[in-house]
């Protein structure tokens, strides 16, 4: 009965206490949650302060973080490999018909759109992805940090420059979206 309930979506009042309850035990440790920060980290490891000193510190007070980096892609390979039951996931109808109308869905198996997701080997294909790479990685650095940092840790430790930032984002999501998208993929 448990595994059974693990394979499915846990429901907010689930999820949203246990995320709570995490970010309670990080902040009492004074640590910030933040998945972008284990790439300066990685860097750090792999000698990269010989070059640049923004990747000279003390790598060893993160390596908490590297542990969830680690346990985020094992958690990924059993959730895939053993949890898995093959069923597509179910999304609204009303999604997948947004999604069509922008001419973005051929084959939909999970959340993951063949037509956006799978390389075809296209320039543009490779274009797009690689400049939309360095936006968001200039992004996420000129911001602080990444949106689960910001909208998870951030906000939780009432950090103002959090709040602008989580409010960006879903600005920048609604304007890409509705605006650029409709242009670039016309």
């Amino acid at each position: 009965m448990l595994l059974e309930y693990i394979k499915q979506p846990w429901p907010w009042y689930i999820s949203g206490p246990l995320i709570a309850l995490v970010m309670y035990l990080l902040l009492k440790q004074g640590k910030d949650f933040g998945m972008s920060n284990n790439l300066r980290t990685m860097c750090t490891v792999l000698g990269a302060g010989k070059t640049s000193s923004f990747f000279r510190f003390d790598w060893k007070t993160q390596s908490w973080n590297l542990l969830l980096v680690l346990g985020t892609v094992i958690g990924g390979f059993i959730a895939h490999y053993f949890l898995d039951d093959g069923t597509p996931t179910q999304i609204h109808a009303k999604s997948v018909a947004d999604l069509k109308e922008l001419g973005i869905i051929d084959h939909i198996q999970g959340y993951l759109p063949e037509s956006i997701f799978v390389f075809n080997g296209s320039l543009f294909q490779f274009l797009i992805l690689s400049i939309g790479g360095i936006l968001i990685g200039f992004g996420t650095r000129y911001a602080g940090g990444c949106s689960s940092g910001h909208a998870i840790s951030g906000l939780s430790n009432f950090q103002i420059p959090s709040l602008i930032a989580v409010i960006g984002f879903f600005l920048g999501g609604i304007i890409m979206i509705h605006f650029l998208f409709p242009l670039i993929f016309a």
